[in-house]
């Protein structure tokens, strides 16, 4: 993971683009469990938020795609209330790409917790994620959970492939 200083422009200050495998969210169309992801990260710079990116490494049922921000508690593994929520419509074109999600510019704070939902209720998509094995973790902690456990499970040695931008 990189970070990088803000400028006034918008400009990416957490980037995961390592990509070795994917977490599929939504449902099969014949199974009525939905899965969901989300991702979490200490904030290193204070800025505007403008727009976190997801990479979607396939879309196997197109439809929609929703992402909410929250502040995160990381030792209580607690989600606070969505600050934040985009819902774009994705197409099986969007596969093996880089999906933007246009946030609301809301005052994200330098060494804060943060973290990302994703659900997709009426489509199947895979998103790009990193697995580092036992040798180092991620600085943030992948989440996944499904519509039967929605508290989910946590995890260090995975991470979604992400971008978070930030403007002064």
């Amino acid at each position: 993971m990189k970070t990088t200083q803000q400028s006034s422009h918008p400009k990416p200050v957490i980037t995961q683009t390592q990509n070795n495998t994917t977490l599929w969210i939504g449902h099969l169309q014949t199974d009525p469990t939905d899965h969901f992801a989300g991702q979490t990260f200490i904030c290193p710079n204070d800025g505007l938020l403008d727009n976190i990116q997801v990479y979607s490494a396939s879309v196997q049922y197109p439809g929609d795609l929703r992402m909410t921000l929250h502040e995160f508690d990381a030792a209580a593994k607690i989600w606070g209330p969505a600050i934040a929520e985009a819902t774009l419509s994705v197409e099986k074109k969007d596969g093996a790409k880089w999906i933007q999600f246009d946030l609301p510019s809301i005052q994200l704070q330098k060494g804060k917790s943060y973290g990302f939902r994703l659900n997709a209720h009426n489509a199947l998509i895979a998103l790009g994620e990193a697995a580092t094995g036992n040798t180092q973790p991620f600085t943030g902690q992948e989440w996944n959970a499904d519509s039967k456990d929605q508290k989910g499970h946590y995890f260090s040695y995975f991470s979604l492939a992400f971008k978070v931008e930030l403007c002064a």
